[in-house]
């Protein structure tokens, strides 16, 4: 039994889309990190837009576009920043939103860090 998140996962990587159309082949790269999605930290938040985890490198809570490329739509981009707004708040209280994509520049990600500070530890 495939969950609906390793048959989109699948279905990207193939050029089909999650609807069944065709999709641009750019919304997957099998040497992203963050199209990987591996679980190798926790995660808070996952939808068919974006999933929240905690960020390998500086222990923060970090929303990833879950195709790869870096031009969602503004309404993806709301979406994504109310799910990490929801998470940060839960976590740290006062925080900032961090859009400087450091690592990884070819993938759509945020990170939100605590008030006054950059790493969540």
């Amino acid at each position: 039994h495939m969950t609906s998140r390793s048959r989109d996962q699948k279905a990207w990587g193939s050029g089909v889309g999650p609807s069944g159309g065709m999709e641009d082949e750019r919304r997957f790269d099998e040497d992203c990190e963050l199209c990987e999605a591996a679980r190798i930290s926790p995660w808070f938040h996952e939808d068919d837009v974006c999933w929240v985890a905690e960020c390998e490198g500086c222990a923060t809570p970090m929303v990833v576009w879950r195709p790869h490329g870096i031009d969602p739509s503004d309404d993806e981009r709301a979406h994504m920043e109310n799910r990490l707004v929801e998470v940060a708040t839960e976590r740290f209280g006062e925080h900032w939103l961090d859009g400087n994509r450091r690592t990884i520049p070819g993938h759509w990600h945020m990170h939100a860090r605590p008030k006054g500070g950059f790493y969540g530890f």
